[in-house]
């Protein structure tokens, strides 16, 4: 079982199951997004089960004219999780409690990166998307 939550507690949240696919994205969006260097997310597998398990209603979502957004808590403004429409697809690394069980497999969007952000560690850096039906559209 994996549980997060935001900043300041207002909202928590329990995944049953496990993540995939973790990643930081370096792109100017996600940079905003997380007010950080980048965003280190990764999506909740298959078969596994989110819910949130406190202050739901203290959640914002953000969702664009694609139907990918962002969903944050609107008491301390940490962003919690990646949606497409009204299902959380994948949750911010920086907000789990514990051990995620993941590692950050690539830094994508690298060519758009800040240029203060050294990117340390030895993952691959792809400068875009690299083309892999297990990267999804965020």
């Amino acid at each position: 079982m994996i549980e997060g939550g935001c900043f300041c507690s207002s909202i928590r949240y329990r995944i049953e199951g496990a993540l995939q696919h973790a990643r930081s994205c370096h792109c100017s969006r996600c940079r905003k997004a997380c007010s950080g260097a980048s965003s280190a997310y990764a999506e909740i597998a298959p078969n596994s089960r989110f819910m949130w398990t406190a202050g739901e209603d203290k959640l914002t979502k953000h969702i664009s004219g694609h139907g990918w957004g962002l969903a944050f808590c609107s008491v301390c403004g940490s962003t919690l999780c990646g949606m497409f429409g009204e299902q959380v697809h994948g949750v911010a690394l920086g907000c789990i409690d514990d051990d995620p069980g993941v590692r950050i497999e690539m830094h994508i969007f690298v060519g758009s990166k800040a240029p203060w952000d050294p990117i340390g560690g030895d993952a691959p850096q792809f400068d875009e998307r690299p083309p892999s039906p297990s990267i999804s559209a965020e």
